[in-house]
């Protein structure tokens, strides 16, 4: 049986490793092919490891096992100039794009909003909000010119559905995607092509699972920010995934402006 996403393209941001990574396999599962890339090199105020080119090359070979076929490259989301040559690299070998997935992003930590320095609010602004936009920037000019309609799916977070103490960069950028979202979804209507949030609660992946993000979680602040409805501590990257396979999907059409929450039971309490 044919998949979901059979005969689509998707663009992947942050892919190789943890949500990123996750996504370029589902949907690669689904029968897409795969537009990959992630900075691959530390940035300087990130306190935990980033990805590797390894870790890139053990995503294609995810997708490739699975037979399909993936563009992957070394690209950071603040280089408009590098994405843009990407998509057309990916559509050149790949012959259309479909699908959207900006997904990169970092987290850092600080006491409070007027501690955080000038230098981690500027990289969290850069990255997590100006990089979607550059991302999406890149992308829609060839999916409106394919005529096909399409899906872009932003990553947002439970962070951008409300203040959370501690992250007031990362929940401002998170937010920030929010209203990029809404907009994008108006003006993109006249050519099929939605656009969608997906708001994961905490996910079992190396931006939260580590040494410097532990730190955190263990304060009271830090462990409000991840508390669940349901009665588990995390979800896996596949959970936010299958959300994201679903909104690429014919399954979701008419599905555009949305912001859909991966447990934000939270919200509720």
């Amino acid at each position: 049986m044919a998949g979901r996403l059979e005969g689509k393209v998707a663009l992947v941001s942050g892919a190789a490793r943890g949500q990123g990574r996750s996504h370029a396999v589902r949907l690669a599962q689904e029968g897409a092919d795969v537009i990959a890339f992630d900075v691959c090199s530390q940035l300087g105020t990130v306190p935990y490891p980033l990805a590797t080119p390894d870790d890139l090359a053990e995503t294609v070979r995810q997708v490739e096992e699975l037979d399909r076929r993936i563009v992957a490259r070394e690209a950071d989301v603040r280089d408009s100039g590098a994405l843009t040559a990407l998509v057309a690299e990916g559509v050149g070998e790949l012959g259309r794009l479909d699908v959207v997935c900006a997904n990169a992003g970092i987290a850092t930590f600080a006491e409070n909003a007027w501690s955080i320095t000038d230098e981690a609010w500027d990289e969290m602004i850069a990255v997590n909000l100006t990089g979607v936009w550059r991302t999406v920037q890149a992308a829609i000019p060839t999916m409106i010119d394919g005529g096909d309609g399409g899906s872009i799916v932003i990553t947002s977070s439970t962070a951008g559905i409300k203040g959370m103490a501690g992250i007031a960069h990362y929940a401002a950028a998170k937010h920030g995607v929010v209203g990029l979202m809404r907009t994008l979804a108006i003006e993109l209507a006249p050519h099929s092509i939605r656009v969608n949030t997906v708001h994961p609660t905490g996910v079992n992946t190396p931006m939260v699972v580590n040494d410097f993000t532990a730190q955190f979680l263990a304060t009271d602040d830090g462990a409000a920010n991840i508390q669940n409805l349901l009665p588990v501590e995390m979800v896996e990257a596949v959970d936010i995934s299958n959300a994201v396979v679903w909104l690429a999907s014919d399954e979701a059409r008419y599905v555009t402006g949305v912001s859909l929450p991966v447990d934000a039971g939270f919200l509720q309490k």
